[in-house]
């Protein structure tokens, strides 16, 4: 085994980049044009060419906005069950449909699949360009199955910093409290794509920010699949995921 990647225990998956929101604090900056998903096969056939070699705690989805392509979600996520992998997270704005049948289909895909971990992004950011009704509707289907649900706002400068976007988020927070759901730690913004376009004036510049996203290079904890399917040195498409592992060079 690959001594770099031997405490591989997660993996990661970028369902998309394509997005529902155009928002300010996003690290990977407009989304515009974006289109396309990771292959759902290549997808499948990777989850369990790794999960016979290593120790796979946990496995996430994120995007751009995942549930653009909820079928695609699904597939990876029935797969982490079937291989056994415990803590199965999706990371998503909850905006994909303004159907309220789709909405509640989507979501009962979601718990059969095998999700049990969600976090849903409201905010400040997301709410600028993103309708509430609709997410709010998500959020009580989901609050309504087996599938554990937290909000996970963006703090900018801290959570504690009384800056306007902030106020607007604590406001947010306050839209769900009927539904009873709990607030997560969220995220603090890292001063990266549009952050440091639209958000500047909220950043340092002598202040070295180091990303929270960072994996130590010599000690791989942690795979991200991209949806072109480049992942560390290779790409899934042209090489299997297990050739990739062990051809890894920091």
């Amino acid at each position: 085994m690959n001594e770099y990647v031997k405490n591989l225990n997660r993996i990661e998956f970028v369902v998309t980049m394509a997005c529902t929101g155009r928002c300010k604090h996003c690290s990977e900056g407009e989304h515009v044009n974006c289109k396309g998903h990771i292959d759902a096969g290549i997808a499948v056939t990777s989850i369990r060419e790794v999960c016979k070699n290593y120790k796979i705690e946990s496995l996430m989805t994120f995007g751009g906005e995942p549930l653009i392509y909820p079928e695609v979600v699904c597939a990876i996520h029935s797969t982490a069950t079937e291989m056994g992998i415990g803590k199965r997270q999706l990371i998503t704005n909850g905006f994909f449909s303004k159907k309220y049948e789709r909405i509640k289909e989507v979501v009962q895909n979601l718990e059969y699949s095998g999700v049990n971990e969600l976090l849903l992004s409201v905010d400040a950011f997301h709410q600028e360009t993103i309708p509430l009704e609709p997410v709010k509707y998500f959020a009580e289907c989901v609050a309504k199955s087996k599938i554990h649900i937290k909000l996970s706002p963006a703090w900018l400068v801290s959570k504690e910093d009384n800056n306007p976007y902030n106020n607007r988020t604590r406001e947010v927070i306050e839209e769900f409290e009927s539904l009873n759901i709990p607030v997560g730690s969220g995220n603090v913004i890292f001063p990266s794509g549009n952050a440091l376009k639209y958000l500047s004036e909220y950043f340092d510049e002598n202040v070295n920010y180091l990303s929270p996203y960072d994996e130590e290079p010599k000690d791989i904890r942690a795979i991200g699949i991209l949806p072109n399917g480049d992942v560390l040195n290779g790409n899934v498409y042209e090489n299997g995921i297990l050739d990739i592992l062990n051809a890894y060079q920091p």
